[in-house]
């Protein structure tokens, strides 16, 4: 089982008009990269890529 303390939030950043639009939690022992995501954007109104923010 995991350990609870590798779990951290981060939050999703529209590529295209750079909105904080998700936040989540992501394990950061087995995902060490940032995260990209496909997600809806309520600005752009159209599905864009996401990016974990710095």
């Amino acid at each position: 089982m995991a350990k609870p303390g590798n779990r951290e939030l981060i939050t999703l950043v529209c590529t295209e008009c750079k909105e904080e639009n998700y936040r989540t939690s992501k394990n950061k022992k087995n995902t060490a990269e940032r995260l990209e995501i496909k997600k809806y954007c309520s600005r752009c109104q159209k599905t864009t890529n996401h990016k974990e923010k710095k």
